[in-house]
């Protein structure tokens, strides 16, 4: 047999790798790397799919990690959906986002930072499909938030933060404002977001809404802000309405219809709370909407479908009983396609007005969940989204039809896919309180049937999330140390129905840390786990339960307390959602209402920390708005009080989660290092 090292000198003058000569030997076979903290920013990113009126393209934005340089680096690139060639549409543009096709197809607007520093503010571009470069069309000094399409292609309208009318004074110091239901990191007057009309060619923009109220804004890992919809004929537009711009007065959201021509605004079903995401369907006479099911915010998310002259219109989605965050109409306007998580998938589903629900076959894929599903759904029926399979990171997929195999357009994360990944499987047992329960488990790479390990969890968030069977980079990253991975859903989870989603009302921690050490022992249960070796871990409400659990259980021997809410008090007072954190109380108590402080109390990890024996790491962002970092503070003086090993590593950006590759990278590698020596 010729050895394929000899052939290496030949491969090279033929331009052929050395794999492309011959294969090595299997015994000779060179091992696949595991995935480690480097691979984060190797991973590369797509989101907003959105195909081209034709069917024949689609736009997506495809994100880089610029390493030197501590940024992601967004292209807007064209996917042709027959063969999947790749053609990238802008280069060296900041901040590329939002792609969306003229009606006619000849044109794609998208979002991109324009100015320098501190100045580059997001506006409209508009690129010429035909050739030429792309053109700004909006100059709006706060930026454009995001934008829509007028039907004749004419018109643009988009939504902006108005400025502040002392600007001057501000430039000379007088910049005190007054705070309302805002963030604790709110550091200037909060201003409305209003709706304007920009030719499509450029020029000045039109306002089309004033006053005190705005449209709402949204912050991450929120869905992105409720879009602007037209209807078909041009003349209205369909938006939500927010009664201040103060980010714990989100719950007062309604939708309204603007009569562009002439300025008046009406209420669509006189509601006054919990409304979103309202389209026009193809035809103009209906519109479908968010709301919680019963107007109630610990219920699932369901779609309503309304005629568009008004009324509440009706539930379409409830008998799917999932909490759903995508909302498409068809071409026909007969359905919609939904999607939210489902078990351990996250599934779509055809809703047609008339007829029961039928979830789409999508074989491994999971579409891309960040309490929102992107998918875009064509004139001719197919559809496209960012879809993972359980050992491959986010790609292009496409579907010719709702009955049609979903095909993979894009291979942008091969390398990452040809790691040495550990085995990804669903894990299911019975709860506390009758409660079916399921969750996902990753094997480290190359486990034998017989053998033990310890075992990480890493909890989700949410805690309306759920751990699927998407792509993991942090479930690989732990399971390629040799750990077994347990990613469990509980009790307030979004995946498994209306009845176990809302059960986490008025139980924030024992419900939940009940189901999930019921996981636990039938995970230990089953032979392959050490039991002397178990650590427990999460970010955000994932923080939450790793608190709660280590001052409720002492079998942990480490603990990675990130972005930790430990302290619903602070929660209720400091974060950007702040006094809707009464709609999860009995009562809608308050921390100050009688009888609201014990509740408030009862739940909070912080209460039960002298308890803890756990050797825990905490980390948490500086600015985050979220769950701010006065309770990552309270967590680490009480555990040093307690005489618990403990370490508090901050993070000095903005945000709930640092977006950068390289904080990312590092979160995470301290994460390891932190639960490595202790799981030995």
């Amino acid at each position: 047999m010729i050895h394929a090292r000899r052939l290496a000198p030949f491969a090279a003058a033929l331009g052929l790798s050395l794999s492309a000569a011959l294969p090595l030997p299997a015994d000779e076979a060179p091992a696949k790397k595991r995935f480690s903290v480097d691979d984060f920013e190797k991973i590369v990113r797509l989101s907003s799919p959105r195909i081209s009126p034709d069917g024949k393209s689609i736009a997506v934005v495809v994100t880089r990690a610029d390493v030197a340089k501590n940024k992601w680096l967004p292209e807007l690139s064209l996917v042709e959906a027959a063969t999947g060639a790749v053609r990238v549409l802008t280069h060296d543009r900041k901040g590329v986002a939002h792609p969306r096709w003229s009606p006619s197809g000849d044109r794609l607007a998208f979002l991109a930072a324009d100015g320098a520093g501190k100045d580059a503010k997001p506006q409209i571009f508009v690129l010429p499909m035909a050739g030429g470069e792309a053109r700004k069309v909006t100059s709006a000094p706060t930026g454009v938030q995001h934008f829509a399409w007028r039907p004749d292609g004419k018109a643009l309208a988009f939504a902006a933060e108005d400025e502040r009318p002392n600007k001057a004074e501000i430039e000379k110091g007088n910049d005190l404002f007054e705070v309302g239901s805002d963030s604790l990191f709110v550091s200037e007057a909060v201003m409305p977001v209003h709706v304007w009309l920009v030719p499509a060619e450029g020029g000045e923009a039109k306002r089309l809404t004033s006053g005190a109220w705005s449209l709402p804004a949204a912050l991450p890992p929120n869905p992105p802000s409720s879009p602007l919809s037209w209807s078909p004929d041009g003349k209205s537009l369909a938006f939500v309405r927010v009664e201040t711009p103060h980010s714990g007065d989100n719950d007062a959201a309604t939708v309204r219809v603007l009569d562009v021509e002439s300025g008046t605004i009406r209420a669509l079903t006189g509601r006054t709370h919990f409304e979103g995401f309202p389209v026009f369907s193809p035809d103009g006479s209906k519109l479908s909407y968010w709301c919680p099911r019963d107007r109630d915010p610990n219920n699932v998310n369901d779609v309503h479908v309304t005629s568009a002259s008004g009324g509440e219109g009706r539930n379409l989605t409830k008998p799917i009983d999932r909490c759903l965050y995508a909302s498409i109409w068809t071409a026909d306007g007969k359905a919609l396609i939904v999607g939210g998580n489902d078990g351990t998938r996250v599934s779509l589903w055809l809703a047609p007005l008339d007829g029961p629900a039928k979830r789409l076959e999508l074989g491994e894929v999971n579409p891309a969940w960040s309490f929102f599903v992107d998918v875009s759904v064509a004139a001719d029926g197919s559809i496209a989204f960012v879809g993972s399979e359980p050992g491959r990171p986010g790609e292009l997929w496409w579907m010719a039809s709702v009955a049609s195999a979903p095909k993979r357009l894009t291979d942008l994360n091969a390398e990452i896919a040809g790691r040495d990944l550990g085995r990804v499987e669903t894990f299911t047992w019975k709860g506390p309180d009758g409660f079916e329960e399921d969750g996902v488990v990753i094997l480290p790479p190359g486990f034998s049937p017989g053998a033990k390990a310890p075992l990480v969890l890493y909890i989700h968030g949410g805690p309306q999330a759920a751990s699927t069977l998407a792509f993991s980079a942090q479930g690989q990253l732990f399971a390629a140390q040799g750990w077994i991975v347990f990613m469990p859903n509980y009790r307030g989870s979004d995946n498994r129905g209306n009845a176990y989603q809302r059960a986490i009302f008025n139980d924030a921690g024992d419900g939940p840390g009940r189901d999930v050490l019921a996981g636990v022992d039938a995970l230990v249960k089953k032979g392959f786990v050490d039991a002397t070796r178990i650590a427990v871990s999460g970010w955000s409400y994932g923080g939450y339960m790793t608190s709660w659990l280590i001052g409720h259980d002492t079998r942990w021997k480490a603990a990675v307390a990130g972005a930790a809410v430990t302290d619903l008090a602070d929660q209720y007072a400091f974060a950007d959602f702040n006094v809707q954190m009464r709609y999860a109380m009995k009562g809608n108590a308050t921390p100050f209402s009688p009888g609201g402080d014990a509740l408030y109390r009862a739940q909070s990890p912080i209460t039960y920390a002298a308890r803890a024996k756990t050797p825990t790491l905490i980390l948490s962002d500086t600015g985050d708005f979220r769950v701010p970092f006065t309770q990552s503070f309270k967590l680490f003086r009480a555990l040093k009080e307690a005489g618990v090993e403990t370490s508090f590593v901050a993070i000095p950006v903005e945000g709930h989660f640092p977006g950068d590759p390289v904080r990312t990278r590092e979160v995470f590698r301290r994460w390891v290092d932190w639960l490595a020596p202790r799981l030995k």
